[in-house]
């Protein structure tokens, strides 16, 4: 068996020039790093301009490398922000979920607050009232606009007593029943009110047309002054409703007639107040004995 020559790097040329290479590269990388040593410490001012230099011409290969790892260190925190932000978004589906319920119940709450409320303002500021109750059905299909009330003669309501809402006036009972009663909606065109303008006291007839709407009639000839977003409240004339109840709100002119909305929509009333037919001629309260001149 033959026996293998040794090889050493001075038998290889390549090996032997990479060798040299490295060797001549340490060796000029010493120097030059000893003649900067120098330079620092006999002209430190020249070092400066040197160092610049260097700056300057290594400045692409900084900016380069500068973005890489910028790049790389975005990336990581666009991915950390990612995981980050799906771990949020459970976190607040979660939270939700537990708050619905309480969101749920304090709605509910308020609801109801604003219901006893309405009742309350219903039976301490309505005077002469005889009774309350609940709007139970209002029919809107047949030729006559009307309602259905849980309160009759038993209660005291009586034929052409007004009938009215917290949000406004609703109508007159038209047939009273032992425990419920009959209303005529004011949009019914038989249900003629007199009424005034809130903010300067101008005279009008409304009058219902059949069709969820009232038409407003000024009393004087001429063009017609409502214009929407009139208010419009009984003005107390006529014997049948008291003074200022709100009663509809004009929404448009059509061909030189004004056309309102009923602030209490009968679809969406609950409790209703029956009152004592409003008497204009009604003697005032004799005074009471303590005030009487002796």
């Amino acid at each position: 068996m033959a026996r293998q020559s040794s090889r050493r790097p001075g038998h290889n040329r390549r090996a032997q020039y990479g060798l040299f290479a490295s060797y001549l590269v340490t060796v000029l990388s010493a120097l030059i790093g000893l003649f900067l040593v120098i330079i620092s410490m006999a002209d430190p001012v020249g070092f400066g301009i040197i160092r610049s230099g260097l700056a300057e011409i290594s400045r692409p290969v900084a900016l380069t490398l500068k973005q890489v790892v910028s790049g790389v260190s975005s990336a990581d925190e666009i991915i950390a922000a990612y995981i980050n932000a799906g771990t949020q978004n459970i976190a607040l589906r979660r939270q939700v979920e537990r708050d619905r319920p309480l969101l749920i119940e304090a709605q509910a709450i308020r609801q109801e607050n604003d219901h006893l409320k309405k009742l309350l303002y219903l039976v301490d500021t309505t005077e002469g009232t005889v009774a309350t109750g609940r709007m139970i059905s209002s029919n809107a299909t047949t030729a006559r606009r009307i309602a259905r009330i849980s309160v009759g003669r038993m209660q005291g309501v009586l034929p052409g007593m007004p009938v009215r809402a917290p949000e406004g006036l609703i109508g007159r009972v038209l047939i009273s029943g032992p425990n419920t009663s009959e209303v005529l909606l004011l949009t019914d065109s038989q249900n003629i009110i007199p009424v005034l303008r809130a903010n300067d006291n101008l005279a009008a007839i409304c009058t219902g047309m059949d069709d969820g709407t009232v038409e407003i009639k000024p009393l004087g000839v001429g063009n017609n002054p409502f214009r929407p977003g009139d208010i419009l409240v009984t003005s107390g004339i006529g014997g049948v409703y008291g003074a200022n109840i709100p009663v509809a709100i004009v929404v448009e002119q059509r061909y030189g007639v004004a056309i309102g909305l009923p602030l209490a929509n009968p679809a969406r009333v609950n409790a209703v107040a029956v009152q004592r037919p409003f008497d204009v001629a009604a003697p005032p309260a004799p005074p009471e004995e303590g005030n009487q001149a002796k």
